[in-house]
């Protein structure tokens, strides 16, 4: 059962790097505008709250992972 529990734990942790990666990419195709419109601005404040949670909850994660000898 643990080795199921940590194949779980590493696909959602390999999900979550997936989805910090989607958030950063698309910050920084935002970021190299010269200007945001009030949407974009929006979309700004939103994905950087995303991609702080996504990171958070991969540190969370990673810590109840076991360590690997």
């Amino acid at each position: 059962m643990d080795e199921v529990q940590d194949a779980t734990l590493s696909e959602e942790i390999h999900r979550l790097h997936a989805e910090h990666h989607r958030y950063a990419q698309r910050l920084e195709d935002l970021l190299q505008k010269p200007y945001l419109s009030e949407d974009e601005q929006l979309e700004e404040v939103r994905l950087k709250k995303l991609k702080l949670h996504a990171k958070d909850l991969i540190f969370a994660l990673e810590r109840r992972q076991p360590a690997v000898a």
